[in-house]
């Protein structure tokens, strides 16, 4: 609904800022600018290239014997 914050919480603490910094450097990379004022198509873009880039970075640390 239109005015109402985000009260999403990461699950690690301290992640809140390191996920901002991909958010921002993502849509950069696409050429988006995020706000209220865009669409939720334009905001939601940027979530899921950090939702793809998240993925592809579990699956090489998996493919790396890695634990996540």
């Amino acid at each position: 609904m239109p005015g109402e914050r985000n009260t999403n919480q990461p699950v690690i603490s301290g992640a809140g800022k390191g996920l901002d910094s991909l958010k921002y450097e993502i849509a950069n990379e696409i050429g988006a600018t995020l706000g209220g004022d865009r669409t939720a198509r334009e905001n939601g873009t940027v979530g899921g290239y950090m939702t793809k880039r998240m993925v592809q970075f579990a699956e090489q640390q998996l493919k790396n014997g890695q634990r996540i």
